[in-house]
């Protein structure tokens, strides 16, 4: 357990002899103005010191490496924990926001072959604390910075966040409750966790969900999409249709572009049959370069065109302005710094020959 992972009442019990206002600003000072306990002026100089030297107040994470790219517009941290697990967390400064990608888990256990986390294999859920440090660390350098407040946070990192359901919610929580990020500014992306989609429905957190489908038909998703075995198609979209009910909410799904593989007319087509009913949103995404998968992405004119096709068939949909390729910083990049198949846990060799063979099997 590490700084963020205690709750205000384990803070307070830390602060036993001390006035019983000293927690709230502790609190205030962690949370709302992302200070280090030694930067904490509102607490006494004798007790930033004790507090500083409490190893149950240290940070999880420690930096490893910073990346700069869009001229300065994305920012990526390699962090490593104490038992040396590895994630990445993105920080992407737009003209009208700032938005921050973390991470759930180190590595991912979903598989999906052309994502260099999926080709990692699985390490470790993350813990409450360790989400939340995240965004916080993001912040206090966009304030160094001057890039002002984080707008909007969205797990689309490393791991699958309904996999880890309730520390990833515990984190969520917190960040809504004493950071003060919006629950609407908050998205959870999923591969199609089917159960984690049934308990977000009855979340009392409003926050959105991204679904990454990237095939309309059980035949290519289960190549591309593994757990799509598990939860086919018919089962996911049943899923949503109960969550849009419930909710009120609008879903997006993620498309991943990938050249003569999904980008087809007829895939349009399949889309909008799944997408239009659910007055999904779709996010176009041009496939992004990782070692373990080479089959190249959707040229840009392709793209464009399956965009077109798409609103012609009723589907509200738009194209994601890739950010941080030449970093490894964009979707379906992040590796922490590992080859795949490098973690302890979960090895799995490369899919790239069977995904060249899916291809030619398709075309």
């Amino acid at each position: 357990m590490t700084l963020y992972d205690l709750s205000r009442a384990e803070l307070s019990e830390l602060l036993a002899g001390e006035p019983a206002y000293r927690a709230g600003q502790l609190w205030e000072g962690l949370y709302r103005d992302h200070r280090e306990i030694d930067e904490l002026t509102t607490l006494p100089k004798s007790l930033r010191a004790r507090l500083s030297g409490d190893e149950r107040l240290s940070p999880a994470w420690s930096l490893v490496i910073e990346s700069a790219s869009d001229r300065g517009a994305t920012r990526k941290w390699l962090f490593e924990a104490g038992d040396g697990s590895r994630i990445e967390t993105v920080l992407m400064r737009y003209r009208e926001r700032t938005t921050v990608c973390v991470s759930s888990q180190a590595g991912c256990a979903m598989g999906c072959s052309f994502c260099a986390t999926g080709q990692l294999g699985f390490g470790r859920h993350l813990s409450c604390g360790e989400i939340v440090e995240q965004f916080i660390r993001a912040s206090r350098w966009a304030t160094a910075e001057g890039w002002g407040r984080i707008g909007n946070m969205v797990l689309m990192g490393m791991g699958e966040p309904l996999a880890n359901y309730d520390n990833v919610f515990r984190a969520l929580r917190r960040c809504n409750d004493s950071v003060g990020i919006g629950a609407r500014s908050i998205t959870v992306s999923t591969v199609g966790v089917v159960p984690g989609i049934a308990k977000m429905a009855s979340e009392p957190l409003q926050v959105n969900l991204a679904v990454s489908l990237h095939a309309a038909n059980d035949g290519l998703r289960d190549h591309l999409v593994p757990l799509n075995r598990r939860y086919p198609l018919k089962v996911l979209m049943a899923a949503c249709e109960d969550y849009v009910e419930v909710t009120r909410r609008r879903i997006s799904f993620a498309w991943a572009c990938i050249g003569g593989v999904n980008d087809r007319p007829s895939d349009a087509h399949e889309l909008a049959a799944l997408a239009r009913p659910l007055r999904a949103h779709v996010n176009l995404i041009p496939l992004n370069p990782t070692p373990g998968y080479q089959v190249a992405g959707s040229t840009a004119e392709t793209v464009a065109y399956f965009r077109d096709e798409l609103r012609d068939l009723g589907v509200n949909v738009t194209i994601r302005n890739t950010r941080g390729r030449d970093v490894d910083a964009a979707c379906g990049q992040l590796a922490a710094g590992i080859s795949p198949g490098g973690l302890t846990r979960g090895k799995r060799s490369s899919g790239a020959p069977r995904e060249v063979a899916v291809r030619a099997r398709l075309a």
